[in-house]
């Protein structure tokens, strides 16, 4: 009886047979070269691939994946895969893409502890105090999550947008563009709810005049 670990391997076995069937030269183009256009922060809910979901291949999307789809500047896992997409791949896109009844912003929701959970956790529910008179006019339980996942998507590209990476990016190579998306699992269509150009105008507290 082959256990669903052991599966996953057999699997895998199977997809690179198929993939050299196909294209001989498959896994040696994959070595060699690795020049993404985009960066994508995305929620690590398995639900939401960033691969199968835009149709596009191995080596095209470099990703990057955490709860909520967050961007928290004291992160240094998420800066550094910024830092290293933006400087050394040169991405020409960063797309942070939430989606629709996600359990971390259903969570950040309630007054209910969940661990450690809870420090990550906290940053949406600045997000829901941001906007708490809009969220809290909304009766509908889901309509309110939905809502608040757009929301959460919004702050986290302008989160992207105050940092010294991609300001430093847009003075010297006017790139990347910031994208905010929003992902339904009912019908797997994507919802564009923001987008930045390189170089738009933030509060003069955020911006760095000596980059």
């Amino acid at each position: 009886m082959i256990n669903a670990y052991n599966k996953l391997l057999l699997q895998n076995k199977a997809w690179a047979a198929e993939k050299i069937e196909e294209d001989p030269e498959y896994f040696s183009r994959l070595t060699h070269l690795q020049e993404p256009e985009f960066l994508w922060i995305g929620c690590s809910d398995s639900r939401v691939p960033a691969n199968e979901i835009t149709g596009t291949n191995p080596g095209e999307i470099f990703v990057h994946r955490n709860i909520a789809n967050m961007v928290v500047h004291t992160d240094l896992n998420m800066l550094s895969v910024l830092e290293y997409s933006v400087n050394v791949l040169k991405v020409k896109h960063v797309i942070v893409c939430g989606h629709y009844g996600c359990g971390g912003v259903k969570a950040a929701m309630t007054r209910h502890s969940v661990g450690i959970i809870n420090k990550w956790l906290r940053n949406i529910k600045d997000v829901h105090r941001f906007h708490r008179e809009e969220i809290d006019s909304i009766a509908d339980e889901e309509l309110k999550t939905n809502r608040l996942v757009e929301l959460n998507v919004q702050e986290q590209v302008m989160n992207l947008a105050k940092t010294s990476i991609v300001q430093k990016a847009w003075k010297e190579d006017h790139r990347p563009h910031l994208h905010g998306w929003v992902y339904s699992l009912q019908d797997g269509i994507i919802k564009r709810v923001i987008e930045m150009e390189p170089g738009t105008a933030l509060d003069p507290l955020y911006e760095f005049d000596n980059l």
